[in-house]
């Protein structure tokens, strides 16, 4: 079944994935044999309470954790296999990282910032290039504590994309923003997909953001409990919080 399917389409599939933790001499179920599929410049949105396991399949397909059983593969090739040597390559390669906080460098300039990026990157853009598909081509120079906080997220977006990521993770992107703020970045986000055809999956508390996905997926204790396809998405400005 995994040969066949792994041989289509698909940027991401999971057969059986499952991750267990030891917490305090107990074991914690994070993923409870997750089977998932994404394909090739999807804009998927993760819906679910805290704890429910979508932060640790993205940590799983994003090369940073590993699973306890079950298989992950990205395009044709086994994550779940793969070398730690391998795995940086991936991560280097293929995929860029959004988080709730921006983790951007103080002492950098945006351009600075992103170039950080850009200078151990393989096909990557210029930061004039990424800053100015984020909106921010008139902020290059500026620091961090002069830009505000939807700024240095969409900083901490070029940063991500600036080397071309086949996908883009993005894991409570607009949480330490307010809503007309996030809606703003929701939009940037929408728009690196549309533009670049980078598959886009974003983890948020915020339900509305599910009108802009292609497909909605919820979390539920360690496992998928629905799947919902958007026939029609709605502009990230456009949602209602």
């Amino acid at each position: 079944m995994a040969e066949s399917k792994v041989q289509s389409d698909l940027v991401f599939y999971t057969q059986g994935l499952t991750k267990v933790y030891a917490q305090d001499g107990v074991p914690v179920h994070a993923l409870r044999g997750v089977n998932i599929d994404i394909s090739k410049g999807e804009l998927v949105v993760l819906l679910g309470p805290s704890g429910s396991g979508k932060s640790t399949l993205l940590n799983i397909l994003g090369g940073l954790d590993a699973c306890s059983e079950g298989q992950a593969f990205f395009m044709g090739k086994e994550l779940t296999r793969m070398s730690e040597s391998e795995l940086t390559l991936y991560r280097r390669k293929h995929v860029g990282f959004v988080f709730q906080f921006y983790n951007l460098m103080p002492s950098l300039t945006a351009r600075e910032n992103v170039e950080l990026v850009t200078e151990i990157a393989g096909d990557a853009m210029t930061a004039e290039e990424a800053l100015d598909l984020v909106g921010l081509a008139h902020r290059l120079d500026h620091f961090p504590s002069q830009l505000s906080g939807g700024e240095q997220q969409r900083v901490a977006i070029a940063r991500a994309i600036a080397k071309q990521p086949t996908v883009l993770f993005c894991d409570e992107p607009t949480g330490a923003l307010d809503s007309s703020t996030g809606r703003t970045v929701l939009r940037v986000l929408q728009d690196i997909n549309q533009r670049t055809g980078a598959t886009v999956l974003i983890i948020t508390h915020a339900a509305a953001t599910a009108a802009m996905a292609d497909r909605v997926i919820y979390f539920a204790d360690g496992n998928i409990s629905r799947v919902e396809v958007n026939s029609h998405q709605a502009n990230a400005e456009d949602l209602q919080w």
